[in-house]
């Protein structure tokens, strides 16, 4: 299979495309500009993907069987900062794209996001779920996923994704990432005690969009997750664990909601999505914390710092 990918160098794409090459698919993924190398991807080609008969073109000279949509401003802060940019990649782009595999009678891939919903209640959100967007990124997401599924009704999937951890090309993107890079320069996080999330791993989540490319047959929006409902203060402590790094070397200040008002007003409290439809079709198994967390590297950025403690 030939399959189109934007977004080629983010957290879920860079796997996703090693994911797609193991199991025998070509990739031509489109990057902004990261200048490394990408395994698993076959061509890779600089579009600027805010241009419209850009990204068009390039399409129609692929002429894929899948396109990925991976492409997006995900942090909801930066959605917030350049509104304009955010609409055009988190929702103009990836209509322009179901538009497309429609025209070429491509499968559709999209990735959409647990935040579509407004996390006031424990139980999990069905895929069926009304949304209730409370921030702009997800009103963008929310809008996005309408737009593709006009756009492109018979071939088209979106998954809402959760919180991801995994390992990115440059070493910045993912939770542990980030966790690591503050505790190298000094600083402390603060994670809530309060917030719920229902984590999985880049990696997880690209082998079940390999196989939603191969199964024509799943259409629609559906949910994927981890197995297990954590708080990000426990999920922090579990990482620190994961690196065998002691309170000091990695300190953590626990908040709740009530102290930081302000902020909570466009966070969800608790995002719990069932996944059971999905999974029961599937050969990808979700995964518990434990298996997350497990293969997590040291990235680049703080490599020394971190050997600089086991030294110490």
């Amino acid at each position: 299979m030939n399959i189109f990918l934007t977004g080629a160098s983010g957290l879920v794409g860079a796997v996703f495309a090693r994911a797609a090459a193991r199991r025998g698919h070509r990739v031509t993924g489109v990057v902004g500009t990261y200048a490394g190398e990408l395994d698993g991807v076959a061509a890779k080609r600089t579009v600027d993907l805010t241009d419209e008969a850009a990204t068009s073109a390039a399409v129609l000279d692929a002429f894929p069987d899948a396109i990925v949509n991976c492409a997006a401003v995900s942090v909801p802060e930066q959605c917030e900062l350049d509104p304009a940019r955010a609409q055009v990649l988190n929702v103009a782009l990836p209509q322009t794209l179901a538009r497309l595999a429609h025209h070429v009678s491509a499968r559709f891939i999209h990735l959409s996001s647990e935040q579509v919903f407004d996390g006031t209640r424990m139980t999990p959100y069905q895929a069926g779920d009304a949304t209730s967007p409370i921030n702009l990124y997800a009103r963008q997401k929310v809008e996005s996923e309408r737009a593709v599924h006009a756009a492109a009704p018979e071939f088209a999937t979106t998954v809402r994704a959760p919180l991801l951890m995994g390992d990115s090309p440059g070493g910045k993107r993912s939770l542990h990432e980030r966790l690591l890079a503050d505790w190298a320069a000094g600083r402390t996080p603060r994670l809530y005690t309060d917030e719920f999330r229902q984590p999985c791993t880049a990696d997880n989540l690209a082998e079940v969009m390999v196989e939603l490319c191969e199964r024509r047959d799943l259409r629609g929006v559906m949910h994927w997750a981890g197995t297990e409902l954590i708080s990000r203060h426990a999920l922090g402590v579990r990482l620190r664990e994961r690196f065998k790094l002691t309170e000091e070397q990695a300190p953590i200040t626990a908040v709740t909601r009530a102290e930081t008002p302000d902020a909570a007003r466009k966070r969800q409290a608790c995002l719990a999505l069932d996944i059971s439809p999905l999974a029961g079709k599937l050969k990808t198994r979700p995964q518990n914390v434990a298996e997350q967390v497990e293969g997590l590297k040291v990235p680049p950025p703080v490599r020394d710092w971190y050997l600089g403690l086991a030294k110490c």
